[in-house]
């Protein structure tokens, strides 16, 4: 299984629009950050967790061929505002894809972008996600998808842990049944927004007090905003270490 961070920064991007604070003016290509996604490839098949306004560009960036299925972590717009690229790809490949998300994840894409999963009624438009809620472990081209509740300030979000390998992007806690399903990890990709904190996310201390209990071989910070340089991630503590834009982790 292979892992690519398709994107490591936090909402805003960075460089972040009218900021030329030293992170946003770096020279440093791991200083810039699209909106947080990653791509899961295994035997030959891709799995896309969350649409990120940058995904045409995340795409054209790491040469993604098709998209197998996606999941969603939560339906803020940050993770979901690309949504409409998937149409590129249907238009390659002709194929509707398998979403999945939590129940309410579901319900609100439904919702909120109705024609993406019904189309066109005069045919002009053709369906690009097939959904399908989820609330426990499922099997996913080959892989285990094991769903992971965390909760996100005021609102609940979802990771996901497959194999020995989780994702935790935009979580302010792990609840304590969560906990036990991210035992003996070997790589954790979590969310750890800056060094202030932050209500609705870890920041950098808290996600490393996370590690520090979960205890996983390899820890890797992600949604990174515009006060973190890459080249701070010399400060970590061993075996922790901040993403970047292709990032691959095998």
């Amino acid at each position: 299984m292979k892992i690519t961070i398709l994107g490591s920064g936090t909402s805003t991007g960075v460089p972040m629009v009218g900021c030329d604070c030293r992170v946003c003016t770096s020279a440093d290509p791991r200083d810039n950050r699209t909106r947080a996604s990653i791509l899961i490839e295994t035997s030959g098949s891709y799995i896309l967790v969350d649409t990120a306004p940058d995904l045409r560009h995340q795409a054209l960036r790491e040469k993604i061929p098709r998209i197998d299925a996606v999941l969603f972590t939560h339906t803020h717009a940050d993770h979901v505002n690309g949504i409409d690229d998937l149409r590129g790809f249907y238009l390659t490949n002709r194929r509707t894809v398998p979403c999945f998300g939590s129940p309410e994840t579901i319900e609100a894409l439904c919702r909120k972008h109705s024609y993406i999963f019904t189309g066109a009624q005069n045919g002009a438009y053709a369906p690009l996600l097939e959904p399908h809620a989820v609330s426990g472990h499922f099997e996913l081209l080959g892989l285990r998808i094991l769903p992971v509740p965390l909760t996100h300030g005021y609102s609940r979000s979802t990771g996901y842990r497959i194999g020995g390998t989780a994702y935790l992007t935009d979580c302010s806690s792990i609840p304590d049944t969560s906990l036990e399903l991210l035992e003996n990890l070997d790589v954790l990709i979590m969310d750890g927004l800056r060094y202030k904190p932050h209500p609705s996310h870890f920041n950098i201390e808290g996600a490393l007090h996370a590690v520090s209990h979960l205890k996983p071989r390899r820890a890797i910070l992600t949604h990174l905003t515009h006060e973190v340089s890459y080249s701070e991630g010399s400060r970590l503590p061993e075996g922790a270490e901040f993403a970047y834009d292709g990032m691959i982790v095998e």
